[in-house]
């Protein structure tokens, strides 16, 4: 495999507008925004789904997948090697990872869109994110790998001031592990992944006695292969760092609606908010359970996860199970999710405006 370069610094927001439309036309397609399907939303798929040869079967099937794969070894040298023939271990490294599901996502999302497929909106979880908002538009494809690789400098950083890990809570409702996470203390629930699986960050000894009011409670606690207490007040000075580079970026209003981790809502159109939402990221819970009821309740019945793994559509799965959800890493699931989206366009009492589930 050759060698892996950094990330290129961005251009200026004026410098990458031209480029930022192109991709524009390549992820959401051509068409003008009254096209986009209002009952499908894309998601993200996050880190942790990484593994050996993704995103090569899409890329040898889709023009627009391979577009995205040439213009991520433009942005960083050596990405779609990593991908396709890095091993386990190279991928683990937070430095490969990151900017590795970052590309895959977003070829999967391109190969879609040649496919015709325009979501009303989109939503990443976690590093998904990133891809999720520029897909939209928001960041172009050179500011999206700046922004992933500063991201996972600060993030490894506040790491190792900070020792931690991660802990995810199986058979417990959200408010119960809220109560022991409180009783634990230095501990907090930061990923609500589904209405049964809270994940809790914390210091090694709150993971501990969590564990343990966990496990009295009736309930599991499984712990993470990670490297620190990730979305946490652990990671305050990865917020506080990034937040600089962010409002230098040039952040542009999103063409879709892209809904934030932190507030379970579509991101706003300031772009100073956008660049304080996003650093504040880092170091606040995902709220992905109300993210998919909030998508729901505005009319989307499918929901196509993009990237490697189905980690998302399962939770989707458990948390909505009247919802259609769908994964699209290879050319026949990409299949199957077009057939999935076209079945939601023209599905007779197809459900619209605002609904709570």
């Amino acid at each position: 495999m050759g060698e892996v370069g950094e990330a290129r610094k961005p251009e200026s927001a004026a410098g990458t507008e031209d480029g930022r439309r192109d991709e524009a036309r390549l992820f959401l397609g051509a068409n003008d925004p009254e096209s986009a399907n209002p009952h499908v939303a894309l998601l993200f798929a996050g880190q942790g789904a990484q593994h050996p040869g993704m995103g090569r079967e899409i890329r040898d099937a889709s023009p627009a997948a391979a577009a995205v794969f040439a213009a991520a070894d433009r942005a960083r040298p050596g990405t779609s090697a990593q991908c396709f023939e890095g091993d386990a271990q190279e991928l683990a490294l937070t430095k490969n990872t990151q900017p590795c599901v970052f590309a895959t996502d977003l070829a999967c999302a391109a190969a879609l869109g040649e496919r015709g497929v325009r979501p009303a909106c989109v939503a990443g979880f976690s590093l998904g994110e990133l891809a999720a908002l520029t897909f939209a538009g928001a960041m172009s494809l050179d500011q999206g790998f700046a922004v992933v690789g500063e991201r996972a400098r600060l993030m490894e950083q506040a790491c190792e001031a900070n020792p931690g890990g991660m802990v995810a809570v199986l058979k417990l409702s959200p408010e119960a592990v809220e109560v022991l996470a409180g009783e634990a203390g230095e501990c907090w629930p930061v990923n609500y992944n589904s209405p049964q699986q809270t994940v809790v960050a914390g210091s090694p000894d709150g993971l501990a006695r969590l564990t343990e009011l966990v496990r009295r409670q009736g309930g599991r606690a499984m712990p993470l292969a990670v490297s620190g207490a990730f979305h946490s007040p652990a990671m305050a000075g990865a917020t506080q760092a990034l937040l600089p580079m962010l409002r230098g970026v040039g952040l542009a209003v999103p063409q879709a609606d892209v809904w934030a981790n932190a507030t379970a809502a579509p991101y706003p159109h300031d772009v100073e908010e956008m660049a304080e939402l996003l650093a504040s990221q880092a170091s606040h819970a995902v709220l992905w359970t109300d993210t998919l009821r909030g998508m729901w309740g505005r009319g989307v019945t499918t929901f196509v996860e993009v990237g490697a793994g189905h980690v998302l559509t399962g939770l989707v799965r458990r948390t909505l199970p009247e919802a259609t959800a769908v994964s699209v890493e290879t050319p026949a699931q990409l299949d199957e999710a077009v057939a999935a989206v076209e079945a939601a366009r023209t599905a007779d009492g197809a459900p619209a405006g605002d609904r709570r589930a």
